[in-house]
């Protein structure tokens, strides 16, 4: 087999036969043959292909609906895919819906960048789709409890598990909370290229509301409508798990109410589809632990505070001129819309 890194075209011939090897020596199978290979949209920080792939020769012989996810070319964080692939497969066991994960490859001989494979789950990711489409009725209906059941399902998971080290944890820096706000304030510092005095105001805010020190828990990191795929019956399965970490449980609760990620409906702030209370009450339920709401508040507005730093970030890529993005350009404009729900909850809160 050649040893050098291979480019990042998928479908090059050489590069799939590359694959199918590997696949069939970790599987066990005399032969992996790999079919309707196509690149997936998405995945704006992983690269995301769908594929099917038939084992001959081995006692799995079958056929596998799969996606590969895999770093793009030019990562350094080539063992990440391997601590995301343990930590959706602990997630798997507790009975967190996910897809079933199968194999992990950190080897950057194989395609270049680590990557792992899991099953194909049918369904639909567009939050647009979810809140505007008549056919998802129910599922709107039904989400808001579905999440806060599988939120609680995810934080029963034990922190110390064996599979889940090498997670970042502030959570043994004492206060979570407030290692979150220090490094958004720290990097908000760092990388905004004019003044924001909006954020600023709000970093002192948050600061004089840092909730105490409490349960230490497994958190998915980016819990939010975007990153569930559903049906019309509600949430099949939680996607996108790179940013997962030890730390407090109510850090996904707020970033699931954050308000860029209700897509135009401010009337219902979990998601657009449904109340805090709700949210609160059937999570209180499923978990054992009730949520104090101005708790869930510190992180919904810290939450409004790192979407303002991620429209700054973008935007000092274009001006930095590493990525000359009239795309990246325009996010930075809304930095004004994530100050404007700070504001408006500073105003409402005091």
């Amino acid at each position: 087999m050649n040893s050098s890194v291979p480019a990042s075209d998928l479908t090059d011939p050489a590069l799939c036969e590359r694959l199918a090897a590997w696949i069939a020596g970790v599987a066990g199978a005399r032969e992996a043959r790999i079919t309707d290979l196509r690149r997936l949209a998405g995945g704006s920080s992983r690269e995301i292909w769908a594929l099917r792939v038939a084992l001959v020769g081995s006692a799995q012989s079958r056929d596998y609906d799969l996606v590969l996810r895999r770093d793009p070319p030019g990562r350094a964080d080539e063992g990440s895919r391997d601590l995301e692939f343990r930590v959706v497969r602990r997630a798997q066991r507790a009975g967190v819906p996910v897809p079933a994960v199968h194999w992990c490859c950190t080897d950057p001989t194989v395609l270049g960048t680590s990557f792992y494979l899991m099953d194909r789950v049918e369904g639909e990711a567009l939050p647009r789709r979810l809140l505007r489409d008549e056919r998802y009725r129910k599922a709107r209906e039904a989400m808001t409890g579905q999440l806060a059941e599988i939120a609680a399902a995810i934080h029963r998971i034990d922190p110390d598990d064996p599979e889940l080290a090498g997670l970042p944890d502030a959570s043994r820096e004492g206060s979570p909370a407030r290692v979150e706000l220090e490094q958004a304030t720290e990097a908000l510092r760092a990388l905004a290229p004019e003044p924001h005095p909006v954020l600023e105001l709000a970093a002192r805010w948050l600061s004089r509301r840092l909730p105490p020190p409490g349960r230490r828990a497994l958190v998915h990191g980016d819990f939010r409508v975007g990153n569930v795929l559903f049906d019309e019956s509600g949430a099949r399965a939680i996607l996108d798990w790179e940013l997962c970490k030890i730390g407090d449980p109510v850090e996904d609760l707020g970033w699931l109410c954050t308000r860029a990620w209700r897509f135009g409906n401010d009337s219902l702030p979990v998601g657009g589809i449904g109340s805090r209370e709700e949210l609160l009450e059937t999570y209180a339920k499923a978990s054992g632990q009730p949520v104090d709401p101005q708790h869930l508040l510190f992180w919904e507005a810290l939450g409004s505070f790192k979407v303002a730093l991620v429209f700054i970030r973008q935007a000092w890529v274009y001006l930095s001129g590493r990525l000359p993005s009239l795309e990246l350009a325009s996010l930075g404009r809304r930095t004004v819309e994530a100050e404007d729900e700070l504001l408006r909850l500073m105003e409402e809160e005091g």
